[in-house]
């Protein structure tokens, strides 16, 4: 627990906030979203506790987005680590004394515990996503640093979601599925073009939204045959942390 700058509760609460809306939808909350979760009467109160959170090395703050909260990787380590450690905690409590012996002797090191990762290129159409000549090289990273296990990486091209946090050259980690929930941040692909994209499905088909209004949100037929759904974003990682 290292990683962990000492918090205050209100801190922690934010924290926790901000790590359970990148879980369940792929993104950061917003100002006004903490504030309405939190009770704090505006959204200058969640941006002072925020300022204290990146003051602390917890999170790092990207200018000009709405939704530009990013957890460290430590910070999303030692989160992971301490839930994990809490499970298993109360996973022991309501054991057998059998069992608990049993335990001592094989708990992971969830720390110890990585990931290779392989990186996708450019996606020829009508191949799968992770077919070999689609793999440009892999990585190996820490499993604590996600909340969900991801099966790939994809290095994010332009600047249509960078209101969600995820910036140009950003490495994202994709857990495969090819179903999605309205408001997750997909990974989907039209002929040979892959995306990343908050996915919507509306009356007319689906709807691939940006976030960056700039930028038109993209529709797609439920006969359009050239449509596929490869993923759901788990993590993102600054290209910088290989460099």
């Amino acid at each position: 627990m290292d990683d962990m700058p000492k918090l205050t509760p209100r801190q922690q609460q934010i924290l926790d906030l901000v790590r359970k809306a990148i879980e369940l939808t792929g993104a950061p909350p917003t100002r006004a979203e903490i504030a309405a979760e939190l009770g704090f009467r505006s959204a200058n109160a969640a941006e002072e506790h925020l300022q204290a959170l990146a003051r602390k090395g917890a999170i790092e703050l990207v200018g000009g987005t709405s939704r530009g909260i990013r957890l460290k990787s430590g910070t999303l380590r030692a989160l992971n680590e301490a839930r994990d450690a809490k499970d298993m905690a109360a996973s022991y409590a309501n054991a057998r004394p059998k069992q608990r012996l049993a335990a001592q002797f094989t708990l992971p090191l969830a720390s110890l515990a990585q990931l290779t990762l392989p990186l996708v290129g450019r996606v020829a159409a009508g191949h799968p996503i992770l077919a070999q000549e689609h793999i440009e090289q892999s990585y190996t990273l820490e499993a604590s640093m996600f909340n969900q296990r991801p099966d790939f990486l994809l290095t994010v091209r332009g600047m249509s979601m960078k209101d969600a946090g995820i910036m140009d050259g950003d490495l994202l980690a994709v857990q495969k599925a090819n179903e999605a929930k309205n408001g997750q941040i997909v990974v989907a692909r039209l002929g040979d073009e892959v995306t990343v994209k908050r996915f919507k499905r509306g009356r007319n088909g689906i709807e691939l939204h940006p976030e960056n209004p700039e930028f038109a949100p993209i529709l797609v037929a439920d006969d359009d045959e050239t449509f596929t759904l490869e993923g759901l974003a788990v993590g993102l990682i600054r290209k910088q942390m290989f460099n």
